[in-house]
């Protein structure tokens, strides 16, 4: 145990948090209920989330979480027994025992972690509307594009392939090539203005949009290969849960981008993780800090699927813990579903802010000890108000407590430290090499270029019968109506085989294979409750 010699020390099915009138668990088989962390600035909110997360992992449990400011990144460090972290132990009657936990960085942007990518067809018409701040007009063009693509079986993997979509169903008069055949695009453009009107002028601005998300850096973001969320559920060989962070300082510059990629992590796991029901344990711990930049200005649509997914999620033995500011950053609907709350100090300096104190303080179940309004506004750094689920799932009462030191090191590793650290990462060359695969973007201009057919004739050598002999088991070689989406995906995938090998191109030929296989093979093209792709 990283602090031993009491029988305050965590146990087995709880974490101690810290210690007033009476101690502060946090049972284990209760903390997939949720849980919310707020309190001012400088109060202590990055120390308490650091404790509970190194208790989580300690239980085997693993853990996400955003790191903002960057101090979090200290929990790969031995602690060290500064004064005032052993005078801390003392007081809550604890032997100070430094520890570290095993960690990898995740970074968006790829600077000082690996880098996370999802597929523009993963994240979905829904969240990437909110991401680039769509009004409701943008966003049913929006879900147009994507219907289309996935009834012609067109891979939206990154940013040219979306453009290359917009672009190809911009309404235009018929019009012939130079050997006199149809607009190869028409049946395109046709199936998009049959879910509605599509106009030039909305693609541009949706198209406009995009520009201001490449140029904040968004295009890091949609590639391949694309993040597998098991990566995060993993123990070491210890069997502690392995605390993944995601360094966020550069992504908060842009706070719609930061909340969109959270919550969208969010719906992944909802969408993968099976039912569950109530373990021993959660499966995995999700910290979403400066959680109030998910709720501002969202829409009702969306604020009903975060609403779903959050009550939900618990079934799949996922916790998501809030941290913010005040408690009333969040919504209500939302709010109920958070049952272990910790509190830290607000100031209430104006009467505006006496009131925020007051419905702070009304979210807590009331302990007949304590003015509960008052105490948050005297609460010193490393204090708090913490009401925990009891056994049998109802909020204790709110207790005064002093929050136990964590025992791995308090603020930032150094940058030597942390390529230390990425250098020995179980995901160590997984992520770090993006993958240009053949999707939406290459097919689309081979349809221009009228090269598509010729690679479906392509068939030279054994090689190329085998194709041949592919396509016509998957009857993708014959022209017919509109295909099924497995002919679709069929077609491509035998395109793609015989085109490259036929070239000499072995190389290429991994590279489209792999991103055809990760991006279309295996799935059915449903879209779950915040428009992400199901997998199946």
């Amino acid at each position: 145990m990283a602090l031993s010699g009491t029988s305050l020390a965590d146990t087995g099915d709880k974490i101690f948090v810290g210690k007033g009138e009476q101690p502060a668990w946090l049972t284990l088989a209760l903390a997939n209920r949720h849980g919310l962390v707020t309190g001012a600035t400088g109060t202590g909110k990055t120390v308490t989330l650091q404790v509970m997360a190194e208790g989580f992992a300690r239980a085997g449990v693993p853990v996400f979480a955003a790191d903002i400011k960057g101090d979090l990144s200290g929990i790969a460090e031995v602690g060290e027994p500064k004064d005032f972290i052993v005078k801390r132990a003392s007081e809550l009657g604890l032997t100070y025992q430094p520890d570290q936990f095993t960690t990898v960085f995740w970074d968006v942007f790829g600077e000082q972690g690996h880098p996370v990518r999802a597929t523009v067809t993963e994240m979905g018409p829904l969240l990437l509307a909110r991401m680039l701040d769509l009004n409701d007009v943008q966003e049913g063009v929006l879900n147009v594009a994507f219907r289309v693509a996935d009834d012609n079986g067109l891979t939206l993997i990154d940013m040219k392939d979306l453009r290359a979509l917009l672009d190809a169903i911009i309404p235009e008069a018929a019009k012939k090539s130079a050997d006199g055949e149809e607009d190869p695009l028409a049946s395109i453009r046709k199936a998009a203005q049959s879910f509605g009107n599509v106009t030039r002028a909305t693609i541009g601005t949706i198209q406009r949009q995009l520009l201001v998300l490449e140029n904040q850096g968004g295009t890091k973001f949609f590639g391949e290969p694309a993040l597998s969320l098991q990566d995060f559920m993993r123990t070491d060989r210890d069997g502690r849960g392995m605390v993944n962070i995601l360094v966020a300082d550069k992504l908060l510059q842009n706070p719609r981008l930061y909340a969109t990629f959270l919550l969208w992590m969010l719906s992944e796991l909802f969408e993968e993780l099976p039912e569950v029901g109530d373990l021993a344990k959660p499966k995995l711990v999700f910290f979403f800090d400066e959680a109030h930049l998910l709720f501002n200005d969202a829409p009702k649509a969306l604020m009903d699927k975060i609403e779903q997914v959050v009550r939900l999620i618990r079934s799949k033995g996922v916790g998501v813990y809030f941290v913010t500011q005040n408690p009333l950053d969040v919504p209500d609907r939302v709010l109920g579903q958070m049952g272990n709350r910790v509190q830290h100090a607000l100031r209430a300096f104006t009467p505006r802010d006496q009131k925020a104190v007051a419905a702070a303080a009304q979210t807590f179940r009331p302990n007949p000890k304590l003015d509960t309004a008052q105490v948050i506004m005297e609460l010193g750094k490393g204090e708090a108000l913490v009401s925990f689920l009891e056994g049998n799932g109802t909020p204790a009462m709110v207790e005064r407590v002093l929050v136990r030191p964590p025992s791995a090191r308090i603020g930032p590793v150094t940058p030597e430290e942390r390529k230390a650290i990425m250098d020995a990462s179980p995901v160590k060359g997984k992520y770090d090499t993006a993958i240009d695969a053949e999707s939406a973007y290459e097919m689309l201009q081979k349809r221009i270029a009228g090269t598509a057919a010729t690679a479906e004739s392509s068939s030279g050598g054994v090689l190329g019968k085998i194709g041949d002999i592919a396509a016509t088991i998957f009857g993708t070689n014959v022209r017919r109506g509109r295909l099924s989406t497995g002919q679709l995906i069929a077609r491509n995938i035998a395109r793609s085989v015989t085109d490259k090998v036929v070239g000499g191109a072995a190389a290429d030929l991994g590279k489209e294979v792999g991103g055809s296989l990760g991006g279309s093979i295996g799935r059915s093209l449903v879209r779950g409750a915040l428009g992400g792709l199901l997998r199946r």
